[in-house]
């Protein structure tokens, strides 16, 4: 069984963002970068699947500059078996990203689709599904639990309700959670070890790929300040602050 896994290479987490000064995005010049969480957590998943014996090969996949390339050394070094960069300068939508991993998938006939559930960056959450409907494949989303055998997957996911558990026949797009595991962490021989591992470069072109934008960003803000708190005297005081100028009572 094969196992491909989509990543992304976004601003790190630990990254205050800063917005550019015309308002056109996000400034990314000399910001450190690395691997979008969930999409860290599909990686590990899916080395796990393989060292249980589930899964025989992993494939992680990005689309992006050539910078990219330093994401996939990381998921290499992580445990994955060969990486695929689809290089584009192109600022990749969501409905792009899922094309790309459709050709994708039908040219490596995975079995599962891995992917983090958003990007912490547009946090659109959009491509794991739109990646489900292009294929005409089932797909579990917010997965907290994955257990593969006889050809399908339990998927427990995290709904608004508490935990839902359901049964899907492969192939099929799975998307995970935070609480799905806790991605190892990764050692220098890992990493050394990765540099000799294989990425293929290709294009969206060879791929057969329509990659044109579908929406324009008009403007990019940072959210307004936080006004500061006020003590009020008592109960009292403080229904009324409610009432008449918060207006939410």
């Amino acid at each position: 069984m094969k196992i491909l896994v989509a990543v992304k290479r976004v601003v790190d987490y630990n990254v205050k963002v800063r917005v550019k000064s015309d308002n056109s995005g996000v400034d990314i010049a000399n910001v450190k970068m690395s691997m979008n969480p969930f999409d860290e957590i599909a990686v590990e998943e899916a080395i796990r699947l393989k060292e249980a014996g589930v899964a025989t090969e992993v494939v992680v996949v990005t689309a992006g500059v050539t910078q990219c390339q330093e994401t996939l050394r990381t998921a290499l070094a992580i445990g994955a078996d060969r990486a695929i960069l689809v290089e584009t300068e192109v600022e990749l939508q969501p409905l792009a990203v899922a094309k790309i991993l459709k050709a994708l998938a039908d040219k490596e006939e995975a079995q599962i689709l891995l992917l983090g559930k958003q990007a912490i960056d547009d946090d659109s959450n959009q491509t794991g599904q739109m990646l489900a409907s292009l294929l005409d494949i089932p797909q579990a989303t917010y997965a907290s639990k994955v257990v593969v055998a006889d050809g399908s997957a339990t998927v427990t996911r995290e709904v608004d309700g508490g935990l839902e558990t359901i049964a899907l026949a492969l192939p099929a797009v799975i998307t995970t959670d935070l609480r799905l595991n806790e991605p190892r962490y990764v050692t220098l021989p890992n990493i050394m070890k990765a540099k000799k591992k294989p990425i293929e470069i290709i294009t969206p072109e060879s791929l057969g790929v329509d990659i044109a934008p579908r929406l324009k960003t008009i403007k990019v803000e940072e959210p307004p300040k936080r006004s500061a708190g006020v003590i009020v005297a008592d109960v009292a005081a403080l229904i009324d602050k409610l009432k008449n100028e918060a207006k939410v009572i």
